[in-house]
């Protein structure tokens, strides 16, 4: 087998247990995931259906088939836009079994959006989700875009009439496997390139760190168009020979019946995720015995949430990452979970991480510096902007953006993003800090704190508060609860109360956003 790339891993994983289930999807029937499924592979039961992973191979070499003879070569971009589904994973792999480039595109965007992204991929196919049929009938003819596939009927007639046989093409671990769109916080989503090696080793280190094991059946509902879900939990899963159970979208409600109902052992989520499940009214009743591992990233983690899964008996995992990476960076094992809460842990097994100043000197312990990375994880640049990846690479390191220091045992606490501090009267003030006390108020749910224009100071600390469901905030009762747990240069100097606050399809808070809503003094 030549291909030593993601399309080779079906393939490999069929000839080890084809009967294995790979998938769960369309609902909460319960499946054997040691079982077989029958000679078709694949079952339908109550309200799911599930595919092992003989059948997830055959798909995928059949989709390959189908594209490679509508004129898909080395190279060429496939876009996919969807909700979470099968056919994500397929057009993945398959693209990976061609040499193509897999561009996985956010549901959450606009058509113009989309647009975008597509004309700056020269994506030459879009697989898209019956959601999305209207979107995609509105996007400009500005694109390379001249193949269409919806997935349903259509998909699976293509499917169907494709060939079985084996694809033996060269693939190399250098090779391009995905183009993936940063959040775009600021400006216009950049795609980081990354290699069939840059998401293996991360795999890798997932299995190292993480110990998966064969039988682990992961909750898939953080969507697969970000790096977290897909490549911290999927990949590592599907790679183990583990069962994916894929929902659509997040729902806290629906997550207890998920756990229960399929014996979930392994989940991923950003805060805002696990902080739905804790504030749940089921949530001290709900029977969480399988679950195993609990991971959470995509921004600071409050401590309070922290506490909230201890107190229930559960492991709260951290780690830390960015598309760029693939995207494991750091992550906090059990053993470490209590002593070293609220940090971001060590470097993953095969990843060097430093905290530096400027000069890219290292930060002594306690003070605070840049995080930089650099691994076999680490994207090679940006598509088509040469001088923006010059940008964020320095001797070789990735300049990642992101403030931390480390205490003496180097473990490495993130305090915020370097962009978002704050500077008040030549006084640093990271607001990570500030919103991590403010979530300790049990009136507050979520919450960010911002720099605005001061005539005195500069800029001071502003807190955008969103309160419990039937609580009536007194912004000057959250404020006094601040003193003496914070400099009183850090104590925010005005308080707003929003309903919500604007975030990625990830759940990442838009700073930039919040700033342009809330950030002047008018």
């Amino acid at each position: 087998m030549r291909n030593e790339g993601l399309g080779s891993w079906p393939a490999r994983r069929a000839r080890k247990t084809p009967h294995r289930t790979a998938l769960v999807y369309g609902g909460l029937s319960t499946v054997d995931s040691g079982s077989s499924t029958g000679s078709s592979g694949s079952s339908t039961g109550g309200s799911g259906s599930s595919m092992d992973y003989g059948t997830l191979h055959t798909r995928t070499t059949r989709l390959a088939h189908a594209l490679r003879a509508r004129g898909v070569r080395r190279g060429d971009r496939i876009a996919y836009l969807g909700p979470n589904h099968p056919s994500y994973l397929e057009t993945l792999f398959a693209a990976g079994t061609l040499g193509a480039v897999f561009v996985p595109l956010n549901t959450r965007l606009t058509a113009p959006e989309i647009a975008y992204q597509l004309a700056d991929s020269g994506a030459k196919i879009l697989v898209y989700g019956p959601t999305h049929t209207a979107l995609v009938a509105g996007l400009p003819g500005s694109t390379d875009v001249r193949i269409y596939v919806e997935v349903g009927p259509e998909y699976e007639e293509l499917l169907e009439a494709a060939a079985t046989e084996p694809i033996d093409e060269p693939v190399t671990a250098d090779d391009t496997c995905i183009i993936m769109y940063t959040s775009g916080t600021t400006g216009r989503p950049k795609g980081a390139m990354l290699t069939h090696g840059n998401l293996t080793w991360n795999a890798l280190n997932v299995l190292v760190d993480t110990d998966l094991i064969a039988d682990e059946r992961a909750l898939v509902s953080a969507p697969l168009f970000h790096t977290a879900g897909l490549n911290m939990l999927t990949l590592p899963v599907l790679l183990k020979g583990g069962t994916c159970v894929l929902v659509e979208a997040f729902d806290p409600d629906a997550t207890f019946d998920l756990v229960e109902r399929h014996r979930i052992t392994f989940m991923f989520g950003v805060p805002t995720m696990f902080d739905q499940i804790a504030r749940h009214p089921r949530w001290a009743g709900a029977d969480l015995s399988s679950l195993r591992i609990l991971t959470c990233g995509g921004s600071p983690v409050p401590s309070p949430l922290i506490a909230a899964y201890q107190e229930r008996g559960l492991t709260f995992l951290q780690g830390y990452g960015m598309t760029e990476a693939s995207p494991g960076t750091l992550f906090l094992d059990a053993e470490h979970a209590v002593s070293k809460a609220g940090s971001a842990g060590v470097p993953h097994f095969f990843s060097d991480v430093r905290v530096v100043r400027p000069d890219l000197t290292p930060t002594d312990v306690g003070e605070t510096g840049e995080v930089v990375v650099r691994g076999p994880h680490v994207m090679p640049g940006y598509w088509g902007l040469p001088e923006e990846t010059a940008a964020v690479f320095a001797d070789g390191w990735f300049r990642s953006g992101d403030a931390a220091r480390t205490d003496d045992d180097g473990y490495v606490y993130i305090v915020d993003r370097m962009k978002d501090m704050i500077i008040s009267g030549g006084e640093n003030i990271y607001p990570a800090e500030i919103e991590d006390l403010l979530l300790t108020h049990p009136d507050v749910v979520e919450c960010a704190v911002i720099g605005v224009a001061d005539d005195k100071w500069g800029e001071v600390p502003r807190a955008v508060l969103v309160p419990r469901e039937g609580a009536s905030l007194d912004p000057d009762e959250v404020l006094a609860s601040l003193v003496g747990r914070l400099a009183k240069y850090k104590i925010p100097k005005s308080v707003v109360v929003a309903d919500e606050l604007p975030r990625t399809a990830s759940g990442k808070l838009l700073k930039s956003r919040v700033r342009k809503r809330f950030g002047t003094n008018s």
